[in-house]
C-alpha cells in the first residue's frame, strides 16, 4: 500500500524528478516538444483522455468547463474506460500514479477531470 496520496497530477514540461512512482502521459495528443526517448513516461493512457470531438468543443475555454467535465466524466464511466480506470486504480494501491499533461492550465483540464474521478474511485474502495 502506498503512503501518501495515490494520484498526482503534474505538467510533462515540469522536471522528470518531481513526478513521483509510476508516470502516465494522459493526453490524447502527443506534447509538442517532447521527444518519446526523453518524456520518462511508463504508460500513454490515451484511451483515457477526453475524445477528439469533446476535445475541439472546449477547445480550452474555461467559461465551458463545468459542461466539459460533466461530458468528459461521461466518458470516463463508459465501458469501454473501465479497464484502464480499473489499472491504474490496482497500480495507485502499490505506488504513487502521477498524471502527466502538457495543458497549461491544469486546473481546467481534462487531467484535472480524471485526477479528481480516479482520487474519488481510489477514497471509495480504501473504504
Amino acid at each position: 500500500m502506498t503512503k501518501g496520496p495515490p494520484f498526482q497530477l503534474r505538467r510533462i514540461y515540469d522536471d522528470a524528478a518531481g513526478g513521483k512512482g509510476y508516470r502516465v502521459l494522459v493526453d490524447r495528443l502527443w506534447p509538442r516538444g517532447v521527444k518519446k526517448s526523453d518524456a520518462a513516461i511508463d504508460e500513454w493512457a490515451k484511451e483515457l483522455a477526453p475524445s477528439t470531438e469533446l476535445r475541439r468543443w472546449y477547445s480550452h475555454q474555461p467559461s465551458r468547463f463545468d459542461e466539459f467535465a460533466r461530458r468528459y466524466r461521461a466518458e470516463l464511466d463508459a465501458p469501454s474506460a473501465r479497464d484502464a480506470l480499473a489499472g491504474l486504480l490496482a497500480r495507485s494501491r502499490k505506488t504513487p500514479v502521477t498524471l502527466l499533461t502538457a495543458t497549461r492550465d491544469v486546473e481546467h483540464s481534462g487531467a484535472r477531470v480524471l485526477f479528481d474521478h480516479l482520487t474519488r474511485a481510489a477514497h471509495r474502495t480504501a473504504h
